[in-house]
């Protein structure tokens, strides 16, 4: 595996792969990788003929202070994980080498309703820093293909409007989330999670399958208060949203159909960490 710092240097690298006809999968992260990460470099590497993993905690995409604090970092044993899992090139740039020109004056994004409901809503500014850091990692690494997971699926579509924009010449691939066996989706934060919380988070999961199983037979209003039920009575301090939505463009839908693809999503806190899930249906 070799290792980039900066950022021309990989630009260069592989402009000279591509004139050999080489396509270049990225997997892009904020490193303290799992297994969900690992099967995202698989897939990559199935599908090009290189990939690029970059490792960087993106400060611009954080509204709560603390939390980038507390993020964990583990670029050890990232890297341990990279090499063993045959990635060809790790990209580990510094804040100045994505933001030569500072934090303070970033470029901003025309992202709709997208910017404004759920995530959005509940971590202002938090979807202009993921353009800002997606435009500038797609601009030096030029892939022929990014890779994401579904985890974070309203960040896939606020994704998919800036390659559109921005980055025609790459073709987007979201995979499905991967779970531990007991269904809770994997994840960085789950590391700040203690034993007892650890278990007691599988109830998003279990929220999310009741959500699925019983939606053709139950007012929306009613599915969604019993789902919250659910989680707090396993613990959980807080739930920002339980939300069902078409799956194509996250619009809020109030009664099943089948015309329409939908997806329950949850954001809710235990032990001050948040996590996230959601569930196709």
């Amino acid at each position: 595996m070799i290792l980039f710092k900066k950022a021309q240097s990989l630009t260069e690298y592989l402009q000279k792969l591509k004139s050999q006809n080489v396509s270049v999968g990225f997997v892009p992260t904020m490193g303290a990788l799992h297994n969900g990460h690992i099967s995202l470099i698989k897939k990559a590497k199935k599908e090009c003929d290189i990939v690029v993993c970059s490792v960087f905690v993106n400060p611009v995409q954080f509204n709560n202070k603390t939390d980038f604090e507390k993020y964990p970092v583990t670029i050890e044993q990232d890297i341990l994980l990279l090499e063993e899992n045959k990635t060809d090139i790790l990209f580990l740039p510094s804040v100045k080498e994505i933001y030569p020109n500072g934090t303070d004056k970033l470029q901003h994004f025309d992202l709709d309703y997208l910017e404004n409901i759920l995530e959005g809503f509940y971590r202002p500014g938090h979807f202009q820093g993921v353009c800002n850091v997606v435009h500038r990692l797609l601009s030096i690494v030029e892939p022929n293909k990014i890779f994401f997971g579904q985890k974070d699926y309203q960040q896939t579509l606020v994704a998919k409007k800036i390659i559109h924009q921005f980055h025609q010449q790459t073709e987007m691939i979201v995979e499905a989330t991967l779970r531990e066996k007991d269904g809770l989706a994997m994840s960085s934060r789950n590391m700040r999670l203690s034993n007892d919380a650890r278990k007691k988070a599988t109830a998003i999961f279990k929220a999310l399958q009741y959500i699925r199983q019983n939606i053709a037979t139950k007012n929306f209003e009613e599915l969604k208060k019993e789902a919250t039920e659910i989680i707090l009575k396993n613990g959980f301090d807080k739930i920002d949203y339980i939300e069902i939505c078409d799956a194509e463009n996250l619009e809020a839908v109030n009664h099943f159909t089948k015309q329409k693809k939908l997806i329950a999503l949850i954001a809710a806190y235990i032990e001050d960490v948040r996590l996230i899930d959601n569930l196709l249906i």
